[in-house]
Formats: structure tokens, sequence, C-alpha cells
């Protein structure tokens, strides 16, 4: 501590010792290198010493219900490599994050990178089985006088399902707003409304009858899920083998979704 109130990085006060101004920008200027140095120390050990690890940024959605539910299958065969995840939602510059590679809901990757779509965000209509008893599926028009849940990070999703099917609704963007994808699963589960939500997010939800699809056709959002690695970087062994094992993964749930 003599040393560094010497160099001028703290000094003393009443109660003690502070930061001084060379300090505290000595301080932030370490403090991401420190933070790279904690998160290799962590992922060495999560590894075991052995085989390796990949830093993996998600989006917290599709981690939680695609991505996860399948990782104990890598698992099996690949026991010596971790997968640590962490959540980012928008596009980052990977020099700055130390993350290998990212799982990003866009229209595709960003400047400086590669991109390999997993698939298509796929909507479906949902609800409980309360608020359409029916046997029939509805019209288009008979789905507009039902409640509608909107999404905060989709404003315009029911707009564009409308416009898709030829018409135009007064009232498209009336009704409760959520900002989550669980929180309208939630609302629909409830028979708050009618919602329209990925189909990977509600599979479980439709497989327990809390919610029955409403109409079978799917609608596209005009987003795709890609994972997306720095371009020009050679290809570490340990996260090619996750490369392949996810491209096989999203490729399967495709052709199991097919008609």
């Amino acid at each position: 501590l003599e040393e560094f109130v010497g160099m001028k990085m703290f000094r003393r006060t009443r109660r003690g010792v502070a930061l001084t101004a060379a300090g505290v920008r000595y301080s932030r200027a370490i403090r991401a290198r420190l933070d790279e140095v904690e998160r290799d120390t962590l992922a060495l050990m999560s590894s075991g010493g052995a085989g390796g690890s990949i830093e993996l940024a998600v989006v917290p959605t599709f981690a939680t219900h695609w991505l996860i539910p399948r990782l104990g299958a890598f698992r099996l065969k690949n026991p010596a490599i971790a997968v640590n995840l962490h959540v980012h939602t928008r596009a980052f510059l990977f020099s700055q994050t130390g993350m290998d590679a990212a799982v990003h809901a866009s229209a595709g990757g960003w400047p400086g990178t590669r991109a390999d779509k997993l698939m298509d965000e796929e909507m479906t209509i949902v609800c409980s089985q309360s608020l359409w008893p029916h046997r029939s599926q509805p019209s288009a028009r008979a789905v507009a006088k039902l409640p509608l849940i909107q999404m905060t990070t989709r404003p315009y999703a029911w707009r564009e399902w409308f416009s898709a099917q030829g018409l135009e609704i007064e009232g498209d963007m009336v009704g409760d707003r959520m900002e989550l994808f669980s929180m309208a699963t939630q609302a629909a589960a409830h028979g708050l409304g009618v919602a329209l939500l990925p189909r990977f997010f509600v599979e479980r939800e439709l497989e327990s009858g809390e919610l029955v699809v409403l109409i079978d056709k799917t609608f596209q959002s005009g987003l795709s899920y890609y994972l997306i690695h720095p371009e020009g970087d050679e290809i570490a062994t340990t996260f090619q083998v996750f490369r392949e094992w996810v491209l096989a993964q999203a490729q399967e749930y495709a052709t199991r979704l097919s008609p």
C-alpha cells in the first residue's frame, strides 16, 4: 500500500485511504484485464484442466428453451468440453468480450464475423383451451376478435400477421403488452389472450396441454437464429466440435418440424 501511496494511487483520509483521480483511472484500465484473467481461470476450472471450454454468448430465450435441453447430449459425446453461457442480447465486438461465439437473433451476422444459420424464427398462435374450446380452427377475422397479447420486443407482430392474411385490422396493436416471451406464455396459459410466440418456446406447454395451437400455419418473423464467430480467426478444434454438433441439431429440428 505504501508503494501505491507513493505512486499517488491512494490518498489518506480521516477514515483510512481512498483512490485518487490517478487511482480511479488505473483501476478502470486494469479492470477489464482482471476480468479476463478471472474468466480464463474459471474456464480452466470448469473443464477440469482437460479438453477445453467455449465461451458462448446467447439470447436467453433461445438458450433456455432450445439449446440447454440439448446440451446434455453434447456433454455425453464430449465430456471434456465445457460450454459456458453468457447473456448478450445485442451485437458486440468479440475482441472486447472474450467470447468465442454467439447465438444471436437477427437478419444475419454483423461486420467482422461469420454466421451459420441455425433456424428461422417461426411464430405460432397459441392460447389456452378455455379461450377457444371449439374443435375447428378460427378464421383470421375471428382471431382479431379475441384479446391479443402484445410483445414489447415485437410491437408490430400482430399487424404483420394480419397483413400476411390480407387483412387490415383496427386495434391490431391493442392488448396487454408483455416484455418477455415467458410473460406472454403465462398470460396465454391463464386465458388472458392469444399470443404469437416462437414455436420452440412453447413446445413444453403444448405437450402438457397448457396451451393449444390456434392456427396450424406458422408465421416467419423475419428474424433468424445464427451461430456467429469472429471472421478470419482459425477455428479452434473445441469450437469446431461444438459448431458441427449444433448445426446438426438445428437440421434435425427443422426436419422434425417439416410436414
